[in-house]
Parts: structure tokens; sequence; C-alpha cells
């Protein structure tokens, strides 16, 4: 691995040696570490094996973070990649700072501002990954029909392929996926979200501004990334006080979150196995 971490510095142009690798956790999907060089200090992450384009995506997705000047993240050095082994990197500012008072606060304004920013149609001009998976977002100008074609049926055929997807379990989605009218709006709006914000895809820099990691992003109703944030915790009650503040919860959003939870725990069943079958289970039962 040293080999192929000295091959992307000299990509990036950074030959004043490698010092330090350290391995920094928190991810399921990557492998990931804290790199120091006489240059300057990297995060880098790295699969393996993986498609060319499997870093590109999420570059491509902390740009289009980037270009809105809503929230930071971090600055992007580049990415390798090796053919034979059909290895990459992506290699990152490294970002450092402690959680403040103002933290949630600014991440919540932030997010709501993000959320603000609008585009024609459903999706993204690429389509990217959710986790390890591949996440499908062809312009789409109806939020139903989306979610319905590449959200939750998509992960339904997946979990049939991967047996994920049985029995009541099967039956159910079907009649679910089927009626989305009853608890959707018609009349959504396609917002830029993040994609995957759980309570590890943000962290704290300098002064506790909070940056974004790890996008999934398209253009979506932003009460589908609300929603996954309430999911699995990592985010304070001043983040969501603070997001209102900017843009304000529809009164009907409370009946819709498992429905837009169910996404996400479709991606986790499929990914990780039937540790999440019984909250998707719930969800079921919740509308069918």
């Amino acid at each position: 691995m040293d080999k192929l971490m000295l091959k992307a510095l000299r990509q990036i142009q950074d030959q004043s040696g490698l010092l330090e690798v350290r391995p920094v956790s928190g991810g399921d999907i990557n492998r990931a570490c804290q790199v120091k060089t006489g240059k300057r200090q990297y995060f880098v992450k790295m699969n393996q094996p993986v498609s060319q384009t499997f870093f590109q995506k999420e570059i491509n997705g902390l740009t289009a973070i980037a270009q809105t000047h809503t929230l930071p993240v971090p600055q992007i050095y580049g990415t390798y990649y090796d053919p034979e082994t059909k290895s990459a990197l992506l290699m990152l500012e490294w970002v450092q700072g402690n959680k403040t008072a103002n933290t949630n606060p600014q991440l919540g304004r932030g997010l709501a501002r993000l959320h603000q920013v609008k585009g024609q149609a459903f999706g993204f001009k690429e389509d990217n990954f959710i986790g390890s998976l591949p996440q499908h977002n062809p312009w789409t100008s109806d939020w139903i029909t989306f979610y319905h074609d590449q959200r939750l049926k998509v992960q339904y055929e997946l979990g049939i392929k991967r047996q994920t997807i049985l029995g009541k379990r099967r039956k159910k989605l079907e009649k679910l996926i089927d009626r989305l009218d009853q608890w959707l709006p018609l009349n959504a709006e396609p917002s830029l979200i993040h994609g995957d914000l759980w309570g590890g895809n943000w962290i704290a820099g300098k002064g506790g501004r909070p940056y974004l990691i790890d996008p999934a992003v398209n253009y979506a109703h932003y009460e589908l990334e609300i929603a996954f944030t309430e999911l699995f915790g990592g985010f304070s009650p001043s983040f969501y006080d603070c997001y209102q503040e900017v843009q304000p919860l529809d009164k009907n959003y409370h009946e819709r979150k498992p429905l837009y939870q169910l996404y996400y725990l479709l991606v986790h069943l499929n990914l990780f196995g039937e540790s999440y079958g019984s909250s998707v289970d719930r969800v079921l039962n919740t509308y069918v």
C-alpha cells in the first residue's frame, strides 16, 4: 500500500517524503488513513477492487456542494487508480477540529441553504454510489416516479437478487411501492441534497466549522435527507431548530418520514444483511 501511496503522491506533485500513515476508523465501505508528508497532512481513502470512476463520483459530489457556497467540504487533492489491482485512492485535505456550541446550528442552517439550491428536475448529471452500491440518477420531472423507479424499485430488485427481500417482506414492499402517491407530495421541488448524510458523514474543522464528507449527491425532495438524519442519530436538537429557521418542514413531514427512511434501510439491508431486516419490516407494517 505504501507503494500505491507514493505513486499517488507523485501524481499530485508531492514528493516531500512519506513520514507517517495512521489508520482512521469510522467507515464501513472504505479503508481510511491519515497521511503525513514533509509538505502537508492528507485524509486518504482506499478501496479495492473498484471501478476507475468510484472516487471520481465522490469528487464530483464534493465539488457540486462546494460550488453552492453553503457548507464547506475538504479540499480535493486528487485520485489515483491502479488498473492492475483495481485499487483506488482519494486524497483530501486533513480536516481537524472540535465541535462547539455553534457547530450543530451552523450545520443546520447550512444544510437548509443547500436544500434551497433547486434543480430543473430530480436526479443528477451522472449516476454515483450510495455506499458501494450504484445509485441511478436519470433526470426525472416527477418526484414520485423518481423515488419509485430509481430508489425503492432498484433496491427491491437488488434485494431479490441478494435474497434479502423474500416472502411477506417482498409482498408488502411490492404493495407499498405501487401506492406511493398516497403519501408523497405531488408538488415536491428538486433540492440539492448531500444524499448520504448520517452522523459519520460530517466533521468539525477549525473553530468547530462543520464540513460535509462522503456525499451521494442528487436533486431530491429535501425531506428525504432530513428523514435520514433522524434514522441513526448524530444531530442535535439545535441542528433541527436552526434548519427550520431557514427551511421549515412541512406539517405532513412526519407522516412521510418512515417512507423516506425506507430507502436507506433497504440500502443497508442489501449491503450488510438481515440486521436491518426488522427495521425494514417496521416501516412496511406502518404503511401496508
